[in-house]
């Protein structure tokens, strides 16, 4: 049998190592157009900016490595620039010669990847404009700042790529601003918890931009200026356009594949294309998402690898089925850590879905063990059936732990209130006997068995304007002082049981207090003295980050720059 990959990284790679430990005698060729076959994509801006100091450490296999132990022909500057499938060819260019020849085979797998999405705006040919998707990219990059030393970038886009690019070029020292034509950055974390994120890079000397209409970039005598509507020109020494990626799919709509969401592959749970012994896997792939059910093009490394196992154990006579994804990722910012899984709260309103949200401010690990910090977690799922749709948290140490036990639960089918029972490991340097993840499973399960009843941020507005509700926070005199939400009288928490007799019984008392904690402790004492209490899901701390976030968006600029 006589397999070829078209394309390598990590859904092609995976794919030919697999179908070798299955098929020793299968003839297996790749066919990569860049100059590397498997290379650490996700490690490029940490190259850049010198946290990765070799580059031969971003290769992690070569043509030399894979013909060596797994007798692979791996032929990288050969690209692939039509199928015949019917005739079961393909034509393919070597780019060193410019030759072009006709091969055969038994089986394809494409892994063409995506690519950047470039607006006609851009100039492709500016030296000092880029986009980041190869190894080759990043050396281009890696060597402009080397040679020029520029000291100010405009980062467009505020997605993963764009966000890892702005970190590590201002920890080069480098003036940073996002443009971001949204409202806010990583745009597939709800706006509420997005907010720390802005925090983190003002915090860390990042100018950020909303609202950036862009209509024209111009590279002349050195510098770049980016032109959008409503904002005065910006000039700078480099741009990285990091607006998000497209599935190259030019071979598959060459070769009359079907074809879906945003153009990417269609595919089966097999891996199998429309055409007969065409597989497709990777970020050129349209799958079914795990959460929802429906047809999702998720561009990660992770699903990439299984599908590349997957489509490898099927050619090769195995009964293997790809389960879908449900995008769990995980991104540093600065010394922060930002991850999620499943859908977000904006995502399960565009799908109707009937849900429920909790939000907690837990620590990483017990309090009396020293270093540990607070991580935000919101947990969402459906009211009725208790099914997990999703989680995001934001934090410092064991965020990935969290998100990695909550993608399980969510792949498991756990119900949401059973997330309390999960026995997970303790001791105090690393968690608290109740962990992050139990006490999720704690509020969610008080939630639904009517034992404390919550409030969110965007109640407060209409709350305050009501004459039938008290607004209370139950923090500390000091803390009160520091800060507090504007409306809420305070009484603190100890002192609560003694002064029942200034709140009026008639009225529905909503508390606040720093995390979560001292607040339903107070709303416990007012249901069981006849008061109807509500407690405000996630405390004072992510109400001020939420609300220092809009507040600065009302007062932007019309083009969305800060004043």
């Amino acid at each position: 049998m006589k397999i070829i990959i078209i394309g390598g990284v990590a859904g092609g790679a995976t794919a030919a190592a697999r179908l070798r430990r299955l098929d020793e005698k299968a003839e297996i060729i790749i066919y990569e157009r860049s100059g590397y076959i498997s290379y650490a994509n996700c490690g490029l801006p940490y190259y850049i900016g010198g946290v990765i100091e070799d580059r031969e450490d971003l290769t992690l296999q070569t043509p030399e490595g894979f013909a060596r132990r797994f007798r692979i022909s791996a032929k990288v500057l050969h690209e692939v620039i039509d199928i015949h499938a019917e005739a079961k060819t393909v034509l393919v260019k070597n780019l060193k010669t410019g030759e072009v020849f006709e091969d055969t085979y038994d089986k394809l797998i494409l892994s063409p990847g995506a690519k950047p999405s470039v607006p006609a705006y851009a100039p492709t040919n500016a030296e000092n404009v880029f986009t980041l998707r190869t190894v080759e990219d990043t050396f281009r990059i890696h060597e402009y700042i080397e040679r020029n030393k520029p000291k100010t970038v405009t980062v467009i886009g505020g997605g993963f790529i764009g966000l890892e690019m702005a970190e590590n070029l201002r920890n080069l020292g480098m003036n940073v601003t996002i443009l971001q034509r949204g409202d806010q950055l990583l745009s597939i974390l709800d706006r509420d918890m997005a907010s720390f994120i802005h925090a983190k890079f003002k915090a860390s000397g990042v100018r950020l931009v909303f609202g950036a209409k862009i209509t024209a970039i111009q590279s002349e005598n050195g510098r770049v200026s980016v032109t959008a509507e409503h904002m005065p020109t910006l000039d700078s020494d480099m741009v990285i356009l990091s607006i998000g990626v497209t599935p190259e799919n030019t071979l598959a709509e060459k070769a009359g594949l079907t074809l879906g969401q945003k153009g990417a592959i269609v595919v089966n749970d097999k891996m199998e294309t429309s055409k007969p012994d065409i597989y497709a896997v990777g970020d050129a792939v349209e799958i079914s998402h795990v959460v929802t059910g429906k047809p999702a093009v998720i561009s990660l490394a992770g699903p990439a690898n299984k599908q590349g196992r997957i489509a490898a154990d099927n050619i090769c006579g195995l009964d293997s089925h790809y389960r879908g994804s449900q995008g769990s990722s995980v991104v540093k910012i600065f010394d922060m850590t930002v991850a999620m899984t499943g859908i977000g709260e904006k995502t399960a309103q565009k799908l109707g879905i009937d849900y429920e949200k909790i939000i907690l401010s837990p620590a990483s690990h017990a309090g009396y063990y020293p270093g540990a910090s607070v991580m935000t977690m919101k947990v969402i799922y459906e009211k009725k059936t208790e099914k997990l749709l999703g989680a995001q948290i934001v934090g410092y140490d064991g965020v990935d732990k969290r998100i990695d036990v909550l993608a399980t639960a969510i792949f498991a089918g756990l119900p949401a209130s059973e997330l309390k029972d999960l026995d997970l490991a303790y001791a105090p340097p690393y968690s608290s006997a109740k962990d992050p993840v139990n006490m999720a499973g704690f509020i969610i399960d008080n939630v639904e068995n009517g034992i404390v009843k919550h409030f969110h941020y965007e109640d407060i507005d209409a709350l305050r304007h009501d004459p039938n509700v008290i607004l209370l926070d139950t923090r500390t005199v000091p803390e009160y002082m520091r800060g507090h939400a504007e409306g809420f009288i305070h009484i603190p928490l100890d002192n609560l049981r003694g002064r029942l007799h200034e709140l009026d019984r008639t009225k529905k008392i909503y508390v606040m207090c720093q995390s979560g904690l001292r607040s339903y402790l107070a709303t416990r004492i007012l249901m069981q003295n006849g008061f109807d209490a509500y407690n405000f899901s996630g405390g004072f701390r992510f109400y001020q980050s939420v609300h220092m976030d809009i507040e600065a968006a009302k007062r932007a600029l019309p083009c969305g720059a800060e004043c």
